[in-house]
């Protein structure tokens, strides 16, 4: 079955080179112009993965992103940008962002970066999929955590990453191993938002003293557990 993809994206010649070579590789695109028509758009039917240009028209990307979250945690969101600048690449992960590219980017890149998500997204409905983590219960096919009664949804970029670690409880997993095994790279940038990532699983998992992600400084981190 082919994979929906809504692409947003003012500049209309770009907009559609995306939309034809992917086309060509098998996927549904819907092409919004602005950020009001692209959450109309998503609003309209169920997408696989979504593609969003930063400065957007009408609505930023930033703005409908956050909107898309509200209605989903779980579909990738992958942000196109003519910026290099770090601050603008963090702001969208804090907001449930799962990658970037900066302009210009290669077609095959963004083709392979949409096939990793689209890979990860299918787990066998009768697979056992949940983990005890502590008082945690952690969904990895719903991407949520649960203590007490209390769901906290996670992004799918979060619970790949606890997934990672829970899959190496009390090992020291270095940063660019992490890195390269969600990401395909360990750049900079890349290391800063898997930071804001980690603080982020690190606050929902306060609720239980017993469970940590403890940072070993410019080394890696620890998914800790105690009994």
């Amino acid at each position: 079955m082919k994979k929906n993809i809504l692409l947003v994206e003012d500049d209309e010649s770009l907009g559609f080179v995306i939309q034809d070579s992917l086309k060509n590789k098998g996927y549904h695109v819907s092409l919004s112009k602005d950020g009001e028509a692209g959450l109309k758009d998503y609003d309209s039917k169920t997408f696989d993965l979504c593609i969003l240009d930063v400065m957007l028209p009408k609505m930023d990307g930033f703005s409908l992103a956050e909107k898309i979250r509200q209605r989903s945690k779980v579909t990738p969101i992958i942000f196109l940008t003519a910026k290099g600048m770090q601050e603008d690449k963090l702001e969208g992960f804090k907001i449930g962002g799962d990658d970037y590219m900066t302009k210009p980017f290669s077609m095959e890149e963004l083709v392979y970066r949409i096939e990793v998500f689209l890979r990860r997204g299918g787990v066998p409905a009768k697979e056992t999929t949940v983990r005890q983590l502590g008082k945690f219960s952690f969904d990895t096919n719903s991407f949520s955590l649960s203590i007490s009664g209390q769901i906290q949804k996670l992004t799918r970029r979060e619970a790949e990453i606890l997934q990672f670690l829970s899959d190496r409880i009390d090992t020291l997993v270095k940063r660019e191993e992490l890195l390269i095994a969600l990401w395909g790279d360990d750049d900079y940038f890349k290391g800063r938002s898997l930071d804001v990532f980690i603080s982020k699983l690190r606050k929902y998992l306060k609720a239980d003293e017993n469970v940590d992600i403890e940072n070993y400084h410019g080394v890696g981190f620890k998914l800790v557990v105690k009994s």
